[in-house]
């Protein structure tokens, strides 16, 4: 009888936990929030690629990240300690979506971004999985997910776009 109360009381209180996060409206930080008023802007329709294509033309690590909003293993991408000068593009599509400019060791495991190339690059949505509060980071022209950002980068844009390395590819400078 006393562990089915445990038991009880539990569920009780994962239940109220899952009923809080949904309810719950985190204070968007100013950051954040101007950036994804400029992401509103753009009024571009995505580019969708079929299933099939997509699952022959990218390794699973890529299809799992970009398709199902995946996360690779922490200090496992390609582009973590990635010192070359160029652009960082979406691995999908082919945006172009950082600067190797605004690259920087944040040593979270992921490469990371003070800012993007141009704003309307990227879609920002807001991520409620995982029983956590987040903004997620989106190809604008392809939807791809790249990542998650957090208002706790370098100065002076105090921006970190954290982003998984399987849903990035890379051109050395030419012309941006």
């Amino acid at each position: 009888m006393r562990s089915n109360t445990w038991l009880l009381v539990f569920f009780l209180v994962a239940w109220m936990n899952i009923l809080h996060l949904i309810s719950a409206k985190k204070e968007e930080s100013p950051v954040i929030k101007k950036l994804k008023e400029s992401c509103k802007e753009t009024g571009t329709c995505p580019v969708t690629f079929p299933k099939e294509e997509l699952k022959d033309r990218l390794t699973p690590v890529q299809y799992r990240v970009t398709q199902e909003k995946g996360t690779e293993r922490p200090f496992s991408g390609k582009y973590v300690d990635w010192r070359h000068e160029g652009v960082y593009t979406c691995v999908v599509c082919g945006n172009k979506l950082f600067s190797s400019d605004t690259k920087f060791d944040s040593s979270c495991g992921w490469p990371s971004f003070s800012d993007v190339m141009n704003s309307k690059s990227i879609t920002l949505v807001d991520d409620t999985s995982h029983g956590e509060i987040r903004t997620e980071v989106r190809c604008t022209d392809c939807n791809a997910h790249l990542g998650h950002v957090f208002d706790d980068g370098p100065k002076p844009t105090r921006v970190r776009y954290c982003v998984n390395s399987a849903s990035l590819d890379f051109r050395k400078h030419t012309t941006v």
